[in-house]
């Protein structure tokens, strides 16, 4: 037996939501997230912070890292949209960017 996905949110949701996340930006069904790093390094370690709450959600971000600027792109691709995984994870991730 295949779980459910979870539901799509309406775009007022996600619009308020994102008052909350200002490095967030909505494109349609996807929220995204383009930071700059000092180097590789920091770059690469920030990813690595994603796992944690990756897998304890279960939902994973698209990464793409050049250099030292890493994107991410979430949706939740079985719902074929933003749910409320993506807004969880990306507070999650807005959480790791503040930490000191």
């Amino acid at each position: 037996m295949c779980a459910l996905p979870p539901p799509l949110l309406p775009a007022s949701v996600v619009d308020q939501a994102l008052t909350d996340l200002p490095r967030w930006e909505r494109r349609g069904q996807t929220l995204i997230l383009t930071t700059t790093f000092p180097d590789f390094v920091q770059a690469m370690a920030f990813v690595n912070q994603l796992i944690a709450p990756a897998e304890r959600l279960g939902h994973h971000p698209e990464i793409t890292i050049i250099y030292n600027r890493v994107t991410l792109l979430l949706t939740t691709h079985d719902a074929g949209g933003l749910t409320q995984l993506d807004l969880d994870l990306a507070q999650a991730i807005q959480g790791l960017l503040s930490a000191p």
